[in-house]
């Protein structure tokens, strides 16, 4: 057997980013390991022209700070397909609004900060009076969100095109590069609500859900291309990249999971890529790493990192 040997971390005054991460990858074991090897699929998926970077991305990742993460790798093309959470979304239109998440701590009284008016994400918070800010946002531009059918991917691009274009924002971005933006379960968030909402006072709109699974899987229908998944958490995001793999010619080849969460119940959120070769998901001889840690904590130093290696 032919190992190579652990080498210790030298963490160095002044050093960079990328330069932690060269250290993790000598080491080259346990979570430092594993974060280092998953810098390294995506600089190779990102730079491959012939690869489509299938993202997706679930959790408080606005209110937990990531959204101009997320708005970096959009602008520069990291990611060819983007699927996230109603909820993700929703933030990033809150934001896009003029309103803020704010520094909290999870060991406050839930009950006094009700009273208070703000909703908490463990410890980041939010006025609740965001929803009347929508409520105005939907009722202003409801003839023009309601106009065609659409199906999700197309609604969402619509939503974009209505956002300010001084506030940086992932639906304005995802509009303007035309970035195929998926969120199979949009009705499950404060746009759901308040989409609803005007349907409840007879207002109407057409939009089609099911024809948003017809174009992601023409998206992965593709055998001239390779194919690499990048998931931040689980959840519906990763199932439903994962179901267009299941059905795409070619099985991915390269893939980056980042979570905190277990395979022993079962769950998407939890099982490792790995798994995904028994569906037809994963290729069984596929470069793809399970980094188990918080999203907040991974994300920013992969990124980082890959900020620096690709120029």
């Amino acid at each position: 057997m032919d190992l190579s040997k652990v080498s210790q971390i030298d963490v160095r005054k002044g050093m960079l980013v990328a330069d932690l991460v060269k250290e993790m990858s000598g080491s080259g074991v346990m979570g430092a390991g594993k974060l280092a090897h998953a810098v390294d699929i995506a600089e190779i998926a990102i730079k491959d022209p012939n690869t489509v970077l299938f993202f997706g991305i679930a959790g408080a990742m606005v209110p937990g700070g990531m959204k101009k993460i997320m708005i970096d790798m959009l602008e520069a093309g990291w990611i060819d397909v983007f699927v996230t959470t109603g909820a993700n979304l929703t933030h990033d239109l809150v934001e896009a609004l003029g309103y803020h998440h704010y520094q909290g701590r999870a060991d406050v009284s839930d009950a006094e900060l009700h009273k208070k008016g703000l909703d908490r994400i463990y410890n980041s918070f939010m006025p609740n009076n965001v929803y009347e800010g929508m409520e105005d946002f939907f009722e202003k531009h409801w003839d023009e969100l309601s106009k065609d059918k659409m199906n999700i991917k197309e609604f969402l691009w619509k939503l974009g095109s209505l956002m300010p274009k001084d506030k940086p924002s992932i639906l304005r971005i995802c509009y303007e590069k035309k970035i195929p933006i998926f969120c199979p379960a949009i009705s499950d968030s404060g746009i759901g609500l308040m989409v609803w909402g005007r349907i409840a006072q007879g207002k109407k709109i057409s939009v089609d859900a099911f024809d948003d699974l017809k174009d992601i899987l023409d998206i992965a229908w593709d055998d001239k291309k390779k194919f690499a998944v990048w998931y931040c958490g689980g959840g519906v995001p990763k199932n439903f990249i994962q179901q267009a793999m299941q059905f795409a010619p070619r099985s991915a080849e390269f893939g980056i999971q980042i979570t905190m969460d277990r395979p022993e119940p079962g769950g998407s959120s939890g099982a490792e890529l790995r798994e995904g070769i028994s569906w037809g998901k994963m290729s069984e001889k596929g470069n793809f790493v399970d980094v188990i840690c918080d999203v907040t904590i991974a994300l920013p130093i992969i990124v980082a990192a890959l900020k620096t290696r690709l120029k």
